[in-house]
C-alpha cells in the first residue's frame, strides 16, 4: 500500500510504502522510510509530515502504527511534534546545514504566501548572498 502527499512550498510528492506481508512490522517499515528520507536530503528539517490519520488512512494501517513510528522517531530525535500544528522533520542541535533549511523553507512559504515568483525569490536570496 502506497500513499503520496505534496510537501509545500514544493510539488514534488513522497511517498511511503507499506508491505502488509514484509518481513517488518509496518511501523518499522514507515520509520526506515522516513530515517532514510531525512537521511538523504529528501526529507528536510522543518517538513511538515502527513497528520496520523491521513497517513494512516492512505497507508490502510491502524493510526496507532503511524503514531508509534512516530512517537519513536521523535525519541530517536528525527522528528518533532507540535501538537495540533502537527509534525515535522527536526533540525538537530548544531546542524548548520539542517537549520538554513529550515529558515529557507519558511523563506519559501513566505515568499508563495505573498505570490512572489520563485525565479523572483531566488534573485532576492542571490543578492542577499552577494
Amino acid at each position: 500500500m502506497t500513499e503520496s502527499w505534496r510537501r509545500p512550498p514544493t510539488s514534488s510528492p513522497i511517498e511511503f510504502t507499506i508491505d502488509p506481508k514484509g518481513e517488518h512490522a509496518p511501523f518499522e517499515q514507515l520509520k526506515a522510510q522516513i530515517v532514510e528520507r531525512v537521511s538523504s536530503g529528501e526529507l528536510i528539517a522543518g517538513t511538515k509530515l502527513p497528520a496520523v490519520r491521513q497517513l494512516a488512512s492512505g497507508l490502510g494501517v491502524a493510526p496507532n502504527t503511524v503514531a508509534r513510528a512516530y512517537r519513536e522517531l521523535e525519541a530517536d530525535g528525527f522528528l518533532e511534534t507540535r501538537g495540533r500544528n502537527g509534525t515535522v522533520v527536526k533540525a538537530k542541535s548544531g546542524d548548520a546545514d539542517a537549520l538554513l533549511q529550515v529558515a529557507a523553507t519558511e523563506y519559501a512559504a513566505r515568499a508563495a504566501t505573498l505570490g512572489v515568483p520563485a525565479d523572483r525569490a531566488l534573485e532576492y536570496v542571490r543578492s542577499a548572498l552577494g
